[in-house]
């Protein structure tokens, strides 16, 4: 092992090894009380939305460091839609899901048709559609709050009632054995694909990471995993959101690394010329990068509108920061072409402990948001920083 080595995998895992310490610092500074089991589970409820949204923001990122302003709005006014349906014209909860998911849908395909087909640049649309949906959800709801406490189907169905946990099928103790169950599961599962792809990937005479290095991170990784499982466990199990998260992670991981759409959007990002000439229809890309924004928008406010069990207008507001910041802090480039949804999602998880650390510390809510800049910030100058080989050029 040489230290060449050891820089490598250090760059490589860096927002990684800044999650590890942040948590050690704040659990620190807070005598352990954010590894408490109800804080771990509170995160995954309160920055669920986060994952949903990030998962869809890295996407239009690939396409050459696109963004989608209008993600916090849409959020908003799906859920005004959902909630106004639901409670004030007693549509079915059924009808009123498949409804929102329409809405959202469509107006990300509306916002895509103008990016992708008119090359309207998508900070301008997006923009345009953050003051239209705001708007239109204060329309919506009059102004007012809508309360949706006693439709307890949809509330437990997206994990903002009381019963929005997986039940102990093996128990009733202390611990949850059903969520450290299926802890174990996805511990194993993780580590049968890691040695099948690198077997795989050798097989094929291709290059594999140094056996260290593979072995460092399965074990750390498998070792997060049951920690995590265990915390929950502790608790009340597996939360119902977290559900919904992993399906997200999973497909869309799956998407971007094993489907022949998900290269168009690191070949769009990396050279859109190129990528025209070879015959792929990037408009196409876009278009699909700006609709797909809409449909995760629409499941991140009914994520949002059950955690909260009401809609009201201001729900959603500065929901596109957090999750175009988690998307840079978890690797993805400013410039496109390069991120993955396991970074946005490390990157989603530290944005998450930051704030939550800093509530447990009792910090002001003005100096989170300083805090949180600057971890921004302070990603991207990286990024920018390491692609020029660690020099930091300054022009006149």
């Amino acid at each position: 092992m040489n230290n060449d080595s050891v820089l490598g995998f250090i760059k490589k895992n860096t927002m990684i090894i800044v999650l590890i310490a942040v948590v050690a610092f704040f659990a620190w500074q807070t005598k352990g009380a954010i590894l408490m089991p109800m804080n771990v589970s509170n995160l995954i409820s309160q920055n669920a939305y986060v994952f949903v949204l990030a998962t869809g923001m890295l996407l239009c990122i690939l396409t050459g460091g696109n963004i989608d302003l209008s993600v916090g709005s849409v959020v908003c006014f799906v859920g005004a839609v959902g909630a106004v349906l639901m409670i004030n014209m007693n549509v079915p909860v059924w009808a009123a899901i498949l409804i929102m998911i329409v809405i959202g849908t469509a107006i990300g395909a509306f916002q895509g048709f103008w990016i992708a087909f008119v090359r309207i640049p998508p900070f301008i649309v997006t923009l345009a559609g953050m003051l239209v949906f705001r708007g239109l959800s204060n329309v919506v709801l009059n102004g007012l709050t809508v309360s949706i406490k006693d439709k307890t189907s949809f509330v437990n169905l997206f994990g903002g009632g009381a019963d929005c946990y997986v039940h102990d099928l093996f128990g009733n103790g202390t611990l949850n054995l059903t969520c450290l169950f299926g802890g174990l599961v996805a511990a194993t599962i993780f580590v049968v694909m890691q040695f099948t792809s690198r077997i795989r990937r050798k097989s094929k005479n291709y290059e594999v990471e140094a056996t260290w290095r593979f072995l460092v991170k399965t074990i750390g990784i498998t070792a997060v995993v049951m920690l995590f499982a265990y915390k929950l466990a502790q608790y009340k199990g597996i939360p119902t959101v977290l559900i919904w998260v992993l399906v997200v992670v999973l497909v869309y991981g799956y998407i971007t690394n094993n489907t022949t759409v998900g290269r168009y959007f690191y070949a769009v990002g990396g050279n859109e010329k190129a990528t025209k000439l070879s015959g792929i229809n990037t408009n196409k890309v876009y278009f699909i990068a700006y609709t797909n924004m809409g449909f995760l928008a629409a499941l991140a406010g009914m994520i949002t509108i059950a955690r909260l069990t009401s809609a009201q207008p201001t729900y959603g507001q500065n929901y596109e920061m957090d999750a175009i910041g988690s998307c840079f802090i978890g690797g993805a480039s400013a410039y496109g072409g390069t991120g993955t949804v396991p970074g946005v999602i490390v990157g989603a998880v530290l944005m998450g402990v930051i704030n939550l650390g800093m509530s447990l510390m009792g910090v002001d809510a003005n100096m989170q948001k300083v805090v949180k800049g600057a971890v921004l910030l302070a990603a991207v100058i990286f990024d920018v920083v390491s692609k020029r080989g660690g020099k930091l050029m300054v022009k006149n």
